[in-house]
């Protein structure tokens, strides 16, 4: 709104014949240029005072003028619309009013005045441009003084027929003069206005209450406007302010209906949009109070001690004045959210220090400009028959000289600073304020405001035009109809007016948007720009205007207004006493948060996961032993390796297969041993790539499978050594010998093996193991599982060992045997490395499980290295560089010689050796065939000789004493001597 004036004086009271020296000193001016310019010193102070009495002697007639005490304005027509606006801010001396008399305006305000000129011209312009066909419009414009009372006095006036208001029974015939009435500006002089004309129902049509309560139809039946409601009002606020993240702010609002019915509404909008009230305060509507200032005090003590930067004010423009200095007197800057009462003022935009204020924006209803109404405030007229003391009012204030007014010590009766800036520089150059004209009200003013105002005018029009049943050329409907007949065309009523169509709703509300409105920096001043608007239909705001420089930052950065401190993506807020107040907590595993301030994270999409913290999901990646990968390349090159060490030593082998230490080795054992750690090397390549079930199944078996045949072959070496020592009787021993059949031995224990793992896949087989990837990790390990209860992984790997402790108990009890003999140094320390290792894994492989596939595959690697390296590099290594020691074939050999030398052996030597073929009696040979140990002498041969007693074979020297003893067992199953 533009510069709102205060002057202490007004044209009504002259006219009601209130006089006093004042009110005659300031009348007198605006006549004091009507004489020579001769007689001016002298006029200036006698004759206009005389013209002003004479003129106001009609005024006392019967004491009172119901045709201009009342209402400042009038022009007759054949139907006449009321208007009630307050073309004056407040009612004098109020406190001290005991006797019902008549009210004294003051303050004469701009914007209202420009707006009753609004809807003057838009009358005269329907009735120049015969719209209505032979009716004429007129008006009636009474000022409320901003005060309910003074309207409903005003309502009183329009609605008497011959000056009184009789009391009927019913009004369905009322046909007063007035058929409805344009007003009232403010929401609670429009609700006061409202419920008395419920009674006559006459419509009430305002451009400017916005009140929610007045869309209620059961209470308000007659009130319709131009303009939205305030629940749309309210939650565009509050919708802004959820745009700019304002989620902590205050509220003033006044003590009107106005005021606490926007208050209640956007206290809905505003926990809908999550935005938290640090504080709310009432202030008097009326500025005029006593404790006014006090109360406003106090707000501002409030404002300045909160934390929060945003403050709505829902108040009078004349309260924002007297804040607003306040805060200017204080130093306070804040970011302000303005109503509609105040969004445009002018008057606000020129006060004193105003930058200092902080930001400024709000909403206001859609407003176009009107060329044709510039051009009607810049030649004001009176209409013609009629009359409008309020432009007389105007004149005189902008035009009447007062040049002592400005001087440093101002009598008491001059205007105010504020009004004195309306006075034109060449005031006291006119000789008839009256006759003057200049474009003051378009400069000053934002004439758009009027907007909703001219749209009022032709929504009525348009209603008229079918009540009245206007054609072309006429209207044949009666003119003095009743007024609930307008109400009920009014409420019916669709029309376009620039280019744009207008109804009312159900409410009796346009619902056509606001416009958003920035305070922009202005010099030393603030201009309006629309950045924005807000569609009340779809409750959206359009920006415009989306950088602009605030004033509170100094740069385009959105000022902040928080409780709290934002949280981040990845945190949600955890509230505390109030939803705007919390502490950020961080999103848990498997939930997220992608935009700030959420009040709970989002659980990730099905396939996706997210750590904590994590403001999106992600795929988890998949883990497993890839080809590519540094670990999975070494294992399979040991793999690889192991496999062509064996190929290596099977070529030794069979090279090597008549040396006394493949012999020894026993080629075809050795065989049988060498195929099943082949397989152990192979199953560790199926631990390698995706895992599927078919490689779940095979590495296992053929793991099991191939270390079983492998530890079988050691156990019966094993066994073999264990029955040279037998500590048993002689019939046990049979019976045991008869047990030692090699082939059989590997075959059943093997088989076992065989039965259990077909159960096992049969009963509880491996598979992809489908436990759920930890929480705190983005890692989905891709691994087998040995069943769902591991019975038959763990009966499998027990048997095996149960297999390797055998052998490793008979080997231990058989340690005695020389090492040229046996094997069982090498069976030991494979089947304690082996042990060990399996020991080791157990633990690791139930509290690592998603290490279990690397480890089982390393365990396989160690254990199958280890049997090669004791049982196949030793007997290679024999082979290509030979043994030092005395062979069993050297041996017997010798004893060859010496028994044919030694022809009557005793009894106890004789050695019963089956499949020996003497072929030659000069020298003796021995061809060894199976598997046979090396025995070491201390002694010479020539100085031995060799006993048979039972299974045991022993070397005796010629002194008597025992050399060694040898297990028949370990004989070879073929001794042939020849005799060289």
């Amino acid at each position: 709104m533009g510069p709102y004036l205060e002057p202490e004086y007004n044209l009504d009271m002259v006219q009601q014949g209130s006089w006093n020296g004042k009110y005659l000193r300031v009348d007198m001016w605006g006549m004091k240029h009507s004489f020579s310019v001769a007689l001016k010193q002298v006029s200036r102070l006698l004759l206009p005072l005389t013209l002003m009495m004479l003129s106001s002697v009609p005024a006392l007639v019967n004491g009172c003028d119901f045709g201009q005490s009342i209402c400042g304005a009038q022009a007759p027509g054949d139907i006449v619309i009321g208007i009630m606006l307050p073309c004056h801010r407040k009612v004098k001396a109020l406190h001290d009013r005991i006797r019902p008399e008549n009210f004294q305006c003051s303050k004469f305000d701009l914007m209202p005045f420009m707006k009753s000129l609004a809807v003057i011209h838009v009358i005269e312009e329907i009735n120049a441009s015969g719209f209505l066909p032979g009716v004429h419009l007129g008006y009636m414009l009474c000022d409320t003084c901003s005060y309910a009372s003074k309207a409903l006095q005003n309502v009183g006036h329009m609605l008497a027929l011959n000056t009184s208001l009789n009391i009927q029974c019913d009004y369905i015939d009322f046909r007063p003069r007035v058929k409805i009435i344009l007003g009232a500006l403010y929401s609670e002089v429009s609700i006061a206005v409202a419920r008395l004309l419920n009674v006559y129902m006459v419509p009430l049509l305002s451009g400017a209450s916005s009140s929610p309560e007045l869309s209620d139809k059961l209470r308000f039946p007659v009130f319709m406007r131009t303009i939205p409601s305030d629940k749309h009002q309210t939650k565009a606020v509050a919708k802004m302010m959820a745009h700019y993240g304002w989620t902590w702010v205050g509220v003033v609002y006044g003590d009107d209906e106005y005021g606490k019915a926007a208050f209640q509404s956007f206290l809905k909008d505003a926990e809908k949009n999550s935005v938290c009230l640090a504080y709310q305060e009432v202030l008097p509507h009326y500025s005029d109070q006593e404790d006014s200032m006090q109360r406003i005090k106090q707000v501002t003590q409030q404002i300045r001690s909160s934390n929060a930067q945003v403050v709505l004010l829902i108040v009078r423009v004349e309260v924002v004045e007297l804040l607003f200095k306040e805060m200017i007197r204080t130093n306070t800057s804040r970011i302000w959210i303005s109503s509609d009462a105040w969004s445009r003022s002018r008057y606000l935009a020129h006060l004193d220090g105003i930058n200092k204020v902080g930001d400024i924006l709000g909403f206001n209803f859609v407003a176009v400009r009107s060329e044709s109404f510039d051009n009607y405030l810049k030649n004001l007229t009176t209409t013609p028959g009629g009359y409008n003391h309020f432009i007389d009012e105007y004149k005189n204030l902008r035009f009447n000289c007062s040049s002592e007014c400005f001087s440093t010590n101002p009598p008491a009766y001059c205007p105010t600073h504020d009004l004195l800036k309306t006075k034109s520089g060449n005031a006291c150059n006119f000789t008839d304020p009256q006759g003057q004209n200049d474009d003051f009200l378009v400069k000053a003013l934002d004439t758009s405001e009027a907007f909703t105002d001219r749209v009022a005018v032709w929504a009525i029009a348009n209603a008229l035009k079918t009540l009245l049943k206007c054609n072309s050329s006429s209207c044949s409907g009666e003119i003095n109809f009743p007024p609930w007949k307008l109400l009920k065309e009014l409420k019916m009523v669709k029309f376009n007016f620039d280019s744009q169509t207008y109804f009312f709703d159900k409410n009796g509300d346009f619902v056509n948007g606001y416009d958003l409105i920035m305070w922009e920096k202005d010099g030393h001043h603030r201009r309006f720009q629309r950045i924005g608007r807000y569609h009340a239909l779809d409750e959206q705001i359009e920006l415009d205007v989306k950088h602009f420089i605030w004033l509170s930052t100094a740069n385009t950065t959105t000022p902040q207004s928080r409780c709290s401190d934002s949280c981040a993506p990845g945190s949600f807020k955890k509230i505390l006493n109030v939803s705007c107040c919390y502490n950020c907590t961080l999103c848990v595993e498997g939930t997220y948060s992608d935009v700030p301030d959420l009040n709970d994270c989002k659980k990730c999409p099905s396939g996706t996961w997210s750590l904590k913290g994590w403001s999106q999901c992600k795929p988890r990646w998949e883990s497993y032993l890839r080809w590519r990968d540094p670990h999975p390349i070494a294992m399979i090159t040991a793999a690889a390796f192991g496999i062509l060490l064996l190929l290596v030593t099977l070529i030794i082998f069979l090279v090597y297969r008549d040396s006394p230490p493949m012999k020894i080795a026993e080629v075809r054992l050795s065989c049988v041993m060498m195929s099943g750690l082949a397989v152990s090397f192979a199953s560790v390549i199926c631990f390698m790539g995706k895992p599927s079930l078919h490689l779940c199944r095979a590495r296992q078996v053929m793991y099991a499978m191939g270390f079983t045949l492998c530890v079988s072959c050691i156990l019966v070496k094993a066994f073999r050594t264990f029955l040279a020592f037998l500590p048993f009787g002689q019939l046990t021993n049979r019976r045991l010998h008869k047990l030692y059949k090699p082939p059989l031995i590997v075959i059943i224990i093997t088989t076992l093996q065989g039965i259990i793992c077909l159960l096992w896949l049969v009963f509880d087989s491996p598979d992809i193991d489908g436990t759920p990837p930890s929480p705190q990790s983005m890692e989905k390990v891709i691994q087998c599982s040995e069943g769902t209860t591991y019975i038959g992984f763990g009966i499998m790997l027990s048997y095996i060992a149960l297999l390797a402790l055998i052998g490793f108990l008979l080997a231990f009890k058989g340690r005695k045997v020389p090492q040229e003999f046996s094997e069982t140094g090498y069976i030991i320390f494979s089947m304690l490395m082996y042990l060990f290792v399996w020991v080791c894994f157990i633990p690791v492989y139930i509290t690592n499980k998603e290490e279990s596939t690397p480890v089982q595959a390393s365990v396989i690697l160690v254990s199958s290295y280890g049997i090669l390296f004791c049982h196949f590099l030793p007997k290679c290594h024999e082979a290509f560089w030979g043994s030092k020691t005395d062979t069993l074939e050297m041996i017997l050999r010798r004893w060859r010689c010496i028994s044919r030398q030694n022809p009557d052996p005793d009894p106890e030597t004789h050695i019963d050796i089956p499949r020996i073929n003497t072929t030659s009696q000069n020298s003796c040979s021995v061809s060894l065939s199976s598997t046979s140990t090396i025995l070491k002498s201390s002694e010479t041969l020539s100085e031995a000789t060799l006993h048979a007693k039972g299974h045991i074979l022993t070397l005796v020297g010629y002194s008597g004493k025992v050399v060694e003893k040898l297990p028949y067992a370990l004989v070879p199953q073929t001794i042939s001597f020849t005799d060289q």
